[in-house]
């Protein structure tokens, strides 16, 4: 696992418990070489988000208890693929970000700038 560090290089705060989130589960939005989609990035997930990510072939909606996916709603806070964002923001509907919570990996995908144009309150 990579160390548990924000994009402000602090301690990485959890993202959320219910619906319990992060590649390992735990709650947090931590990653490693395995995490190949680089679920680092804590989201607020809404609607439009959810729509559009299902029109491109990513089903955020339907659960999958066989993978430990519960299906989120409008409201859920999730840890997203740093892509999934980025595609989300060139598609207009890019979810807010909670950045004490977001790995600071995700900086290898999008700029920290651009996260912060996003911010949610922490």
């Amino acid at each position: 696992m990579d160390l548990e560090i924000n994009v402000y290089g602090e301690s990485i705060v959890p993202c959320s418990h219910d619906p319990l989130t992060g590649f390992f589960r735990d709650g947090c939005c931590n990653t490693s070489p395995e995490d190949r989609g680089s679920h680092t990035i804590c989201v607020k997930v809404t609607e439009p988000f959810l729509i559009s990510q299902a029109e491109s072939g990513n089903d955020l909606i339907t659960p999958h208890p066989q993978y430990g996916f519960p299906g989120l709603r409008p409201g859920d806070q999730w840890c997203l693929c740093a892509s999934r964002w980025l595609e989300a923001y060139r598609n207009g509907v890019p979810p807010l970000v909670f950045l004490k919570s977001t790995h600071k990996r995700a900086l290898e995908i999008v700029p920290l700038e651009l996260l912060e144009r996003f911010a949610a309150e922490d």
